[in-house]
């Protein structure tokens, strides 16, 4: 989730109500504007050139206000910094707040070619050139024409908004071109196997605070074999993950896309590949996006869907996501709620005979003390390569969980079939089927079975957090098995599923599987 209740960036606005705004800017911020033109127009200057935009945002103000700035010949770096009024609010209203990044001259259509960069609320100053640029920010040309620099009001007081952009732009000769550093697609893995890895997590190229470095190191501490790249709205660090991986460390590109109706993240992308945010549910246009990930052959996947900070609750639904992150850092109800969803659309999903979606479990860390792996998954694939990792994530071949120290088996055979998690066994309907769990790094755990009836087995683990729990079902009873094991409650007892009380009935997860689905045979 975020560090703080003020989600990152905002949805694109409709076309109107920009060119509304535009009409309705201060009298101030046309002029700084048009000044910022004829100013930045003497190309033939070679002294630095800094000019300041400033304007007011009443409330209701478009998702992203575009300020144009037009850039001459020679400008080998343009330095942005910006800040805006915190006006005082009464109680439980929401404050000022508002984003910054910018796009090049190639324009600021959605999905379009001109972004270069975006770093939210998290800083209030950047630059960028042809050979470096601030995290956050892609490095490459200086191109001559109209850039924008584009602010994402995301909260306004009612006294509105009141902002100021001061730009430089610095002429002489450009530095030498920025070379990527991407990091492989492939390590070295076991073969088919078990493999451990965190999908959602931030660097200081986004509101993180740990250098990529951090980052790296900290998987590889929390005994992961793969990370999935992150950060907010931007393919920036895509470029500098290559020295850090490792034959022992796989290190996938992504990206987590932020809008103004819930975060999703874009597992498993092409390193460099940008994925856009600027839309709103209404807007029809995350198919769009949807499909630009699938493409690549990646995964769309919601992120914390119940989270409570402003412009986090998911509202674009489900029946696109590849999976959903159910599980995000430490154990919160919200993540009580998202497996809840998660568990009943499980049933809808086979009732129609549909694909189900598989659950993911993510650390989303930050920054210290935030715990790189907490939780993580654990996927079942032929390697340890993008590809294999994204197909056995996309079948749902894979459990959470808390930490390495945890290791869990769950099958079920019968009438000489047997199934893992993520997988069908297909039997005759009456047939006795033997679910069988087996766990250990849980002590004082408590372990639950459950099906589309909802729990249906509790056992406690052994004082050393091992044990193995067998279970009889059959597939006329059950359409799926899945598993959770659990952490005392913080009364230090277990905790009943079938029962009804003023406070949770769970303490913390310790790990979550994917179910085992069952089907009767036909007659």
């Amino acid at each position: 989730m975020p560090t703080d209740p003020a989600p990152a960036p905002a949805p694109a606005p409709r076309p109107d109500r920009r060119t509304v705004l535009r009409g309705t800017l201060a009298t101030g911020a046309a002029t700084a504007l048009s000044l910022a033109a004829t100013t930045a127009a003497a190309a033939d200057a070679p002294a630095d050139r800094t000019f300041t935009l400033t304007g007011h945002l009443p409330t209701g103000a478009p998702d992203f206000v575009h300020l144009p700035v037009e850039v001459p010949d020679g400008v080998r770096e343009i330095a942005v910094s910006y800040g805006y009024d915190k006006p005082p609010v009464p109680a439980g209203t929401p404050g000022n707040s508002c984003d910054i990044g910018i796009f090049d001259e190639r324009g600021t259509d959605l999905g379009g070619d001109g972004f270069r960069g975006w770093s939210g609320g998290f800083r209030t100053e950047f630059s960028v050139a042809r050979d470096a640029a601030t995290p956050g920010y892609l490095p490459g040309p200086i191109n001559p024409g109209t850039w924008h620099i584009v602010l994402g009001p995301y909260q306004v007081a009612p006294q509105g908004l009141d902002y100021r952009v001061q730009v430089t732009l610095r002429f002489g000769e450009p530095g030498p071109e920025f070379t990527p550093h991407y990091p492989p697609e492939r390590a070295r893995g076991r073969g088919r196997a078990w493999y451990r890895g965190d999908c959602h997590l931030h660097t200081v190229h986004s509101d993180g605070r740990r250098l990529p470095a951090e980052v790296a190191a900290g998987a590889r501490e929390a005994g992961l074999d793969f990370i999935v790249s992150t950060d907010h709205n931007t393919s920036s660090s895509h470029a500098v993950w290559g020295p850090l991986a490792g034959p022992d460390l796989l290190i996938l590109t992504g990206e987590e896309v932020t809008t103004r109706n819930g975060h999703w993240l874009a597992l498993g992308l092409p390193a460099g590949e940008f994925v856009d945010w600027r839309y709103r549910s209404r807007d029809e246009e995350y198919p769009r996006f949807v499909r630009q990930v699938h493409r690549s052959g990646g995964l769309v996947v919601p992120a914390h869907p119940y989270c409570p900070y402003v412009a986090c609750q998911w509202k674009f639904g489900y029946e696109q996501a590849d999976a959903v992150e159910v599980w995000n850092g430490p154990w919160t109800y919200d993540d009580e709620s998202a497996v809840d969803t998660w568990d009943a659309q499980l049933a809808v999903a086979l009732r129609h005979g549909r694909s189900w979606t598989p659950a993911m479990g993510n650390s989303d860390a930050h920054s210290a003390p935030q715990v790189i792996g907490s939780p993580h998954n654990v996927v079942l694939a032929e390697d340890l390569t993008r590809d294999a990792l994204l197909d056995g994530l996309r079948a749902g071949r894979s459990w959470l969980a808390e930490s390495a120290a945890v290791r869990l088996d769950l099958t079920v055979t019968g009438h000489g079939r047997r199934a893992g998690i993520g997988e069908e066994l297909t039997v005759p309907a009456d047939a006795p089927l033997d679910v069988r769990l087996t766990v250990s790094g849980v002590p004082g755990g408590t372990v639950r079975l459950l099906t589309d009836e909802g729990q249906m087995h509790q056992e406690p683990l052994a004082a050393d957090g091992s044990g193995t729990v067998v279970w009889r079902t059959t597939a006329s009873l059950a359409a799926y098995v899945r598993a959770e094991v659990r952490h005392p409650r913080a009364d230090g007892t277990p905790g009943r599923g079938n029962a009804m009380g003023p406070d949770l009935p769970w303490g913390p997860m310790a790990a979550l599987t994917n179910p085992v689905v069952l089907r009767a045979e036909d007659r």
